[in-house]
């Protein structure tokens, strides 16, 4: 029988700084880390260690285990325990679809209606990236790119719109974290980003809708690449299957 290793609890940001109820709190330190991949897909999710770690009671431990199931972000196997659920391509291809219909739609609005202001907050952020990369700050500069895509939906006015996408392309999310160390990734993206800020500050719609669909375009391919070097990380073989069931 395969065995999981366990989940490192030391691994869990503090929830001291975070806003929400307590276990609003430990759900957003635990989904933390299970996106950055701190805790891996597979991992056996323990609640005594995440307990002692950020100094709780088990109650909103398994609230928040039970929003991450809701989520999909673990699987709780009845007389087995609760694990990080692995990949799924299924779900990973879904919410690319989704992920790029939104974010077509969203560049397109911006690059109409651009504010003086809101080119300035998108040219301090490009700058952002430009500096993370220098530092080789691989955590920093997802951070920034995911306030890029962030701040492009702000700017359409529409409140929803960031949580929407968020939860329809969260296993996108977090497959891209294994994307981002790849030799040159990280500069390509960059590239990727500054085609898509000149066209928006160009106000060309079309080429900010081409390049937007030429960034997001290297994610599906790569990711299926992926899955061929490291078939560990993705849906439970039918052995495994059987075994957790």
């Amino acid at each position: 029988m395969t065995k999981h290793q366990d989940i490192d609890a030391s691994l869990l940001p503090e929830i001291t700084t975070t806003e929400g109820s307590l276990s609003q709190r430990v759900h957003h330190a635990m989904k933390q880390a299970i996106l950055a991949l701190d805790f891996p897909p597979g991992a056996n999710l323990r609640k005594a260690p995440v307990c002692e770690r950020l100094g709780v009671s088990r109650a909103p431990v398994a609230d928040a285990i039970a929003r991450l199931a809701s989520e999909g972000l673990v699987d709780v196997v009845p007389q087995s325990g609760t694990r990080v659920s692995y990949f799924s391509m299924d779900e990973i291809r879904e919410g690319a679809f989704l992920r790029e219909a939104l974010e077509l739609a969203t560049v397109a609005k911006v690059t109409r209606d651009l504010t003086d202001d809101q080119r300035k907050r998108l040219s301090r952020n490009m700058r952002l990236q430009e500096l993370l990369i220098e530092d080789d700050d691989i955590p920093g500069f997802y951070q920034a790119d995911e306030e890029f895509h962030g701040l492009l939906m702000e700017f359409t006015g529409f409140r929803r719109l960031a949580d929407v996408s968020q939860t329809v392309s969260l296993q996108v999310s977090r497959a891209r974290m294994l994307l981002l160390p790849t030799p040159g990734r990280i500069a390509e993206t960059l590239a990727e980003h500054r085609a898509i800020f000149e066209a928006i500050s160009n106000r060309d719609e079309r080429a900010a809708q081409d390049a937007m669909r030429a960034h997001l375009g290297q994610l599906m391919p790569r990711i299926e690449q992926l899955e061929q070097q490291k078939p560990q990380l993705f849906n439970l073989t039918p052995q495994l299957q059987s075994e957790a069931g």
